[in-house]
């Protein structure tokens, strides 16, 4: 399988200055092409076709060994393992031990050569070899105060931390955004954490922390002797208000593990994902309190977005590390700052049924935790106050591990669940790894542009769905499908606009003057699904996507087309040697800073590529000159 830096450097073999104006590839597969660009022609009806594909259903597992004091073990061979899947014994197709890397070895990162002037790409450089690391600080699930001993700890751990660990940040609210990219620059990575992130979450009843429990108006109204009746029916709207968003909060917080799947895809190896979070429970249990007219109103699941998730991230091989932000705590009822009333007839009632939230709430919290971890082959850290030492348990943990990979015997996509089992001739041995499968088809496709059931699990999410998490501004940037972009200003660059480009979807508060920008896409086809159709040509298609936002986020202008390639296997061929290319032109207001977020969606495979490019940072880039009907090739 040809990795992600020998794709780039297939991409960049014909780059180009100002945005692939002077190349002498290929014409883009635009509506108007008809020279070297594929047929864009709508698509025959469907008939029986045979999809392209290269890659052999393979199951990489990393399994993490220390003794039984919690040292790691290194030296181990692939015969001092036996593997199983649903019990029955598994061939080891490739077996390796990574280390922690040198100092000197983390700085040697693939190369990445100096793109020109107005050239964009989503490849990530990493060392070529080990793990990297990155860090998501969950203010949506976390309160203040926790969110603020978190920062002293990761900037003790920081002061501390061994030359070349390669680290990114990135931070959790209502979206996901970076707040830096993968570094070994510990003063970096502490200026970023000094900044103070600290954010209140709406979605929580207690946004400082420690706060204690206060009467509800349920309470209140308790207390005045008011109608049973009423009475019971403001519990049922407190109890369903809290359920709506503890399932708002596990919406976001699996939305981010999604997109942070997606952001290190193309990032060979093993990734580790230190997550610092009050976390949130996966299931949302019936009330047995007896003070609610209605105890199921405040049941919910997650159970099938999380299942989804965690299997995303494990095809990422991505492990998470949950750490608990709330360290050792306690109850709040013993807080100085509780004011519910435990005193008169509902007293002890009510410090019973605050008790037993308390205790039921923290365990079904820690089993997000805990599963989660499982399920990815992390570890969760779970009442600990030492957090500095959990960031760095779990990056050397993540550091020195063994890789198994091996071709199931049964290889049925039947999506049901199979069990993982590794197991060691030495005793005292603890393994961490991941402990099983769904047994879905990851890249499942559809041939049609419709889907069904057949190709799309119920639980996935829908492709209006993936497009926001995809498109949202400053958000990671997917890589599922490596891409470049030239993005230059149209000429002359003192020539302003009363209109908005042919094609573009401007909101109602997009106004002009206009300033227009060539986009110019060169995207790695072995990214995208092609298959066979009726008279022999070979079929794909894929969105070309630009959303241009304000510095707030606020959306003023889009384009969306998709792209029919109907074509035959040379000129396929010839696309795998030097990429597929289109163009396309998009209008921001003349006056200001905007980000233009440029997307490319495989609608087969509902797999995104996207870059994020600020018009400032085209500012001075020669103006793309459009071909002249009466130019004539040279």
């Amino acid at each position: 399988m040809i990795g992600p830096m020998t794709r780039f450097a297939v991409l960049l073999a014909i780059a180009t200055p100002v945005g692939f104006a002077q190349s002498t590839a290929p014409a883009p597969a635009s509506a108007n092409s008809t020279a070297a660009a594929p047929s864009t022609s709508p698509q025959p009806a469907p008939a029986p076709v045979k999809t392209i594909k290269t890659n052999a259903q393979l199951v990489v597992v990393d399994v993490v060994v220390t003794d039984s004091k919690h040292k790691l073990v290194h030296g181990l061979k692939a015969s001092d393992f036996t593997l199983t899947e649903n019990s029955t014994s598994q061939v080891v197709k490739n077996f390796e031990e990574h280390t922690a890397l040198t100092p000197a070895d983390a700085t040697k990162f693939a190369p990445m050569p100096k793109l020109p002037l107005g050239i964009f790409t989503n490849y990530t450089p990493t060392p070529a070899n080990g793990a990297v690391n990155l860090i998501l600080l969950d203010s949506l699930n976390t309160p203040m105060r926790d969110q603020a001993y978190v920062r002293q700890q990761l900037i003790a751990y920081l002061k501390a931390t061994p030359p070349g660990t390669r680290v990114a940040i990135f931070g959790l609210s209502t979206s996901l955004f970076i707040l830096q990219g993968f570094t070994s620059d510990p003063v970096l990575l502490r200026t970023v954490i000094e900044k103070g992130l600290a954010r209140g979450s709406a979605l929580l009843d207690d946004k400082v922390g420690g706060g204690g429990i206060q009467n509800s108006a349920a309470d209140t109204f308790e207390d005045l002797g008011g109608d049973p009746t009423i009475l019971a029916n403001m519990r049922d709207f407190e109890a369903a208000t809290q359920s709506f968003q503890l399932q708002l909060r596990a919406k976001y917080t699996l939305d981010a593990m999604n997109q942070i799947a997606r952001y290190l895809s193309a990032i060979p190896g093993r990734k580790n994902l230190i997550w610092f979070s009050g976390s949130f429970p996966i299931n949302i249990l019936p009330d047995t309190s007896g003070t609610q007219a209605n105890p199921f109103i405040a049941v919910a699941s997650s159970e099938d977005e999380f299942r989804d998730t965690v299997a995303l991230l494990a095809r990422s091989q991505v492990a998470v590390y949950p750490v608990d932000a709330r360290g050792l705590f306690n109850s709040p009822m013993t807080d100085v700052t509780t004011t519910r009333n435990y005193g008169g007839p509902k007293g002890n009632a009510r410090m019973n049924q605050d008790n037993s939230k308390f205790f039921n709430d923290t365990a079904q919290e820690n089993q997000t935790m805990l599963a989660m971890a499982d399920a990815t082959g992390g570890h969760a850290f779970l009442n600990t106050n030492d957090l500095a030492k959990a960031v760095a348990t779990a990056i050397d943990e993540g550091s020195n591990f063994y890789t198994f990979a091996y071709t199931p015997t049964n290889p049925e996509r039947d999506g049901k669940l199979r069990k993982i089992k590794i197991q060691l001739a030495r005793s005292g041995m603890t393994l961490s790894y991941r402990r099983g499968y769904y047994a879905d088809d990851p890249d499942r496709i559809r041939t049609t542009l419709k889907a069904d059931a057949a190709t799309t699990a119920a639980t996935a999410p829908s492709p209006h769905e993936t497009m926001r998490l995809a498109m949202t501004r400053g958000a990671p940037t997917p890589s599922d499908i490596i891409l470049k972009v030239g993005v230059v200003p149209m000429p002359p660059t003192t020539q302003i606009e009363n209109a908005p480009a042919d094609g573009n979807q401007p909101s109602p508060k997009l106004h002009g003057p206009y300033r227009r920008y060539s986009v110019n896409f060169q995207i790695d086809p072995k990214d995208i699904v092609f298959f066979h159709g009726p008279n022999g040509k070979i079929l794909s298609d894929f969105d070309v996507i630009i959303f241009a936002f304000t510095s707030d986020g606020e959306l003023v202008n889009s384009l969306s087309r998709t792209i029919h390639i109907s074509t035959t296997l040379d000129q396929v061929r010839q696309m795998f040697a030097e990429g597929v290319f289109d163009h396309e032109e998009i209008s921001t207001p003349a006056k200001g800073e905007y980000f233009l977020r440029i997307a490319v969606h495989d609608l087969h495979r509902d797999h995104y590529g996207a870059i994020e490019v600020a018009t400032s940072s085209v500012r001075n880039v020669v103006p793309y000159i459009p071909p002249q009907p009466s130019d004539k090739p040279k």
